[in-house]
């Protein structure tokens, strides 16, 4: 059975699907095992949205383990063209993919994937108004950009509809995880980690360099926030900053806490 037929066969008077194909209960089987997920879970996954903005290498991963997982809608932003040196790590993509919208890309593979799972993409740079149109009708947004302008308003979108933001970075060998649940009043943002100065201090791999299993181990873990977030599991690293030297193979923990003076949280919604 095809999804969309799922999709229209399985829906209730609520709008939501259940999981009553053997082949889905199936394929989700090791979840369903899961005590902390379960069958409830699972639906939870099932008739979740989330947003990925990035399609390379965090976003790579993400999409990947998402759509394995189940997370019934998937919507991918990203602009840019697959290059044969992104195939070092942007595993998502294949040395057929080399030309191709990276989004358009990353669709094909997880279809091969999971077939049962809905994928919108967005092929060109999206606007800040894009982007709220796109924020309030996801579950969760997962931050795999490369530029503190997208990060910044993802944020503040984020914060404004008080959607859960999952955000990764990763150079060199060095990484970092977080997540910004904005559903609690108390997390901090983006803003609060890293004050929106002006100022232009980007570090792209391009000029940089980049150890290829770091981004998968940073996208990884943004995946595995992001199911928690959605089937609201576990605990998740809101005001937690988790850092990784790939060199040293050493995780380090800071604590965030909210600055009363933000210019973007601690103003009153």
């Amino acid at each position: 059975m095809g999804f969309s037929q799922y999709f229209d066969e399985s829906y209730g008077e609520s709008g939501a699907i259940t999981l009553v194909n053997d082949n889905q209960l199936l394929r989700y089987s090791r979840h369903i095992l899961l005590p902390k997920i379960g069958y409830e879970g699972q639906e939870n996954l099932v008739n979740s949205h989330a947003l990925i903005v990035g399609a390379g290498g965090l976003g790579s991963p993400v999409a990947l383990y998402l759509a394995a997982s189940g997370v019934g809608k998937l919507t991918i932003c990203d602009f840019d063209t697959v290059d044969l040196t992104n195939l070092q790590r942007q595993i998502i993509h294949t040395t057929k993919s080399v030309g191709v919208n990276k989004a358009a890309s990353a669709q094909q593979s997880i279809q091969a994937i999971n077939p049962e799972i809905v994928v919108q993409i967005i092929q060109q740079k999206s606007t800040d108004a894009e982007f709220t149109q796109l924020v309030k009708n996801v579950d969760a947004v997962i931050d795999c950009s490369d530029n503190f302008a997208t990060r910044y308003a993802l944020n503040r979108i984020c914060f404004q509809f008080k959607k859960p933001l999952v955000s990764g970075a990763a150079i060199g060998f060095e990484g970092q995880i977080s997540v910004f649940d904005f559903r609690n009043e108390t997390s901090p943002c983006y803003h609060c980690l890293y004050p929106d100065t002006g100022g232009d201090t980007e570090m792209r791999c391009a000029e940089n360099g980049i150890f290829a299993p770091l981004v998968g181990i940073i996208g990884s873990m943004q995946a595995a926030e992001a199911l928690k977030v959605i089937m609201e599991i576990g605990e998740n690293l809101q005001g937690r900053l988790l850092l990784l030297d790939a060199m040293s193979t050493e995780w380090r923990t800071i604590k965030l806490n909210r600055d009363p003076a933000c210019a973007v949280c601690s103003v009153k919604s």
